[in-house]
């Protein structure tokens, strides 16, 4: 069968108005959700530049062009040249090859934390928002005091306590992060534990950890997908303003925040050095906030 007619044969299984099973549905949905989200030109836009963005840190060994750590004093503070595409830091140390390594460590730092903290806060909130009564009060108190604070405010002082370098980084931002999450999956439970559907599955017999686990926290993911992403950029910048304070990945690490701090007496007269990882911190920001704008479109029935 040739490619042409199976493609239209794919798209016609895909969108048929009566699947004849759950996974044909399932897979429809998807399909639907992906051609709405594809039409979003700068949606895709942001998709495309995480993928790049992720592909260069995989690819940082393949696509460096000198040793991230290796110094080269006679060459400190170089232009942006053939030989060094983005120019050299006060070390003499390539800027481009840190660049590449620096999104190893920054966009793992974010996918780490958000690893973390999303299934927490999916847990605690439909968990709170299901069961009520006391359960919900107590759940609800402790996210409010971790909400009190400010999250970077809040990060530095776990940070202080235990030890800076970028584990205790990254646990110190998941244990600030993971509040909003919570509060999400609670509202979304709220409206969904008195519909019918819930209703005649607890009349089936479910017991309560099924119905939260197999029914409610599903119902609940596509908000939470969205508030991810869009909490992406956050915590892009909460990583590196902790490593702008010393408090986040350690020298001679090259994270983007940190590349930044040492580089802050020569903002003026070699701008390249500073400007180089603020760019890469910026066009990620962006690129999740991008994406986190069509997800939310598509993923969310109340912005259709």
């Amino acid at each position: 069968m040739s490619t042409t007619t199976t493609l239209p044969g794919l798209r016609a299984w895909l969108l048929t108005d009566t699947p004849a099973s759950r996974a044909q549905a399932a897979w429809g949905r998807r399909y639907r959700i992906w051609r709405d989200f594809r039409a979003n030109g700068v949606a895709m836009t942001g998709l495309v530049t995480i993928i790049l963005l992720i592909a260069a840190a995989l690819a940082a060994p393949l696509l460096a062009t000198h040793n991230p750590d290796a110094q080269e004093l006679t060459n400190r503070l170089a232009t942006p040249s053939a030989a060094h595409w983005l120019g050299t830091d006060e070390l003499g140390r390539d800027v481009y090859s840190r660049l590449l390594f620096g999104g190893r460590i920054t966009l793992g730092m974010v996918v780490a934390v958000v690893l973390m903290v999303a299934p927490v806060g999916l847990a605690v909130g439909t968990i709170a928002g299901y069961l009520g009564g006391m359960t919900d009060r107590v759940m609800m108190r402790v996210t409010d005091i971790f909400l009190a604070f400010p999250r970077l405010i809040l990060a530095l002082a776990f940070v202080a306590a235990i030890h800076p370098g970028i584990s205790s980084a990254i646990f110190a931002i998941a244990l600030t992060a993971w509040p909003p999450y919570a509060r999400l999956a609670r509202a979304e439970t709220l409206t969904i534990r008195g519909t019918d559907f819930i209703a005649a599955i607890r009349l089936t017999g479910a017991t309560t950890p099924r119905i939260i686990l197999r029914h409610v926290a599903p119902l609940c993911l596509g908000s939470l997908i969205v508030r991810v992403t869009l909490d992406m950029s956050s915590i892009i910048l909460t990583a590196a303003a902790l490593g702008f304070l010393g408090m986040g990945a350690q020298p001679p690490s090259p994270e983007w925040g940190a590349m930044i701090a040492t580089a802050r007496d020569y903002m003026l007269q070699q701008w390249w050095v500073p400007l180089m990882p603020g760019m890469a911190i910026f066009v990620a920001s962006l690129a999740f906030n991008l994406l986190g704008d069509g997800l939310r479109d598509v993923l969310d029935p109340k912005q259709r």
